[in-house]
């Protein structure tokens, strides 16, 4: 019965609108009072399910993404993406999720990245021709590419909750990262040849030339991430605060962008980011350790098994739940009640460990994109002043060309794995 009390405040809170964080603090808190739980255990689970030195990345990438777009670098790399695909028909388009493939290099949330490239590309795109709810389109699912290519945010949550390598995470990211990124520009320009969107003008060799050096030092941080991670010079954390210092003295000193009297803002709304993230982080392992005291997990498990436990069908099914509950929750609070739970299943039919793990953060990623709570879907509306159910139509065909990608990605595990097996060796 308590249990049952525990989701309907949890679903309630979230269908009136009460922040994720929030929603997971109130129902946990229903569900001790009414065991007679002392909530001591409150303080107490919270600290443990931050007490990480892993979780120590996040307020070091996002203190990275906001010097990077701070220092102008979002107008460089949209700058170099359209010099580089401009003359191709839907060619803004088209830059947009180029754009986002490198930016979400750099900041590791797609929100980051659909608040940071949206702002500059959807009033650009409906200038120059685009259907306005188009462009957010495609920023909104684009901008779901930057948590897979590394660095990745929920990839630092599942490693830290698993156990599970987040340098080999990064790396299993990086191909359907790209995979994900050329699926939705054939997309793009699949639409923009049907809809006889407009093309730029070829630029001269000399500004292509141009804008890639410009746009080097953005690239050049990401490599370093990666690079450093690979070869042992320094843990994903010490790589945060690497990237946050090259953040600094590029932003400053190479783009330009930044100055010191912009350094408390920034701080600040890192701070706040931060606070908030790990807030939720906090608050959701609570939730999950009533879900583990009531053995909720272990009923999911002995459910998708008794269905079936043949890998293909189970992979199918926790790609549908994975899918289900990304469309309602949030995607740090999914992966902190959920990961933990079918990762074991997935592992205990023969599924590597990190090529779920990237097939779960894709299918919550996708999920930030799909009505009715999709994060993303409203910082896009929002910029562009457009109604919900509009851009919701609009990201269709996105949509399902990320579901295609998901597929291959579930079903080729060596789309995944390829890479971190080359450079760090099977395990």
């Amino acid at each position: 019965m308590e249990v049952i009390i525990l989701f309907s405040v949890f679903l309630v809170l979230l269908l009136v609108g009460m922040p994720i964080a929030f929603s997971l603090g109130l129902a946990s808190l229903s569900y001790l009072l009414l065991e007679g739980i002392s909530l001591t255990i409150v303080p107490q689970r919270m600290y443990a399910g931050i007490d990480t030195f892993v979780l120590l990345c996040i307020p070091g990438f996002v203190l990275a993404g906001n010097l990077m777009n701070a220092g102008n670098i979002t107008d460089h790399i949209v700058r170099f993406a359209n010099a580089l695909l401009g003359h191709i028909r839907g060619g803004l388009g088209l830059a947009n999720v180029g754009g986002s493939m490198i930016f979400g290099g750099i900041s590791g949330t797609a929100v980051a990245d659909s608040a940071s490239i949206g702002s500059v590309m959807i009033p650009g795109m409906a200038r120059a021709g685009y259907d306005k709810p188009f462009a957010a389109a495609v920023t909104a699912a684009s901008s779901t590419i930057g948590p897979i290519i590394p660095p990745s945010v929920p990839m630092i949550i599942a490693g830290s909750l698993s156990g599970i390598s987040v340098g080999r995470m990064f790396l299993a990211g990086a191909v359907p990262g790209l995979l994900l990124g050329l699926a939705m520009m054939i997309t793009v320009y699949i639409l923009a040849v049907r809809r006889g969107y407009p093309k730029e003008k070829r630029v001269s060799l000399l500004q292509l030339l141009c804008e890639a050096k410009t746009a080097f030092w953005a690239l050049l941080m990401t490599v370093i991430i990666l690079y450093g991670i690979i070869g042992g010079f320094f843990t994903p954390t010490e790589a945060s605060i690497v990237a946050s210092l090259y953040a600094l003295v590029v932003g400053m000193y190479v783009y330009k962008g930044l100055s010191w009297k912009k350094l408390p803002a920034i701080l600040s709304d890192t701070v706040l980011t931060s606070s908030a993230l790990l807030l939720m982080v906090g608050l959701a392992n609570l939730f999950g350790w009533i879900l583990t005291s009531e053995q909720i997990p272990q009923m999911i498990a002995e459910l998708i098994l008794s269905i079936s436990d043949n890998p293909l069908i189970v992979l199918l099914i926790l790609n549908l739940i994975l899918l289900f509950v990304g469309a309602f929750m949030e995607t740090i609070a999914a992966l902190i009640i959920l990961f933990p739970a079918l990762v074991g299943v997935a592992t205990g039919v023969g599924v590597d460990p990190v090529h779920f793990a990237v097939i779960a953060v894709l299918n919550l990623m996708i999920g930030l994109t799909t009505p009715p709570v999709g994060v993303c879907l409203f910082v896009v509306a929002g910029i562009g002043k457009l109604p919900m159910l509009t851009v919701a139509r609009a990201i269709v065909p996105f949509l399902l060309c990320n579901l295609a990608v998901l597929l291959l990605v579930t079903y080729v595990p060596a789309i995944s794995l390829w890479l971190p097996n080359l450079l760090m060796g099977s395990h």
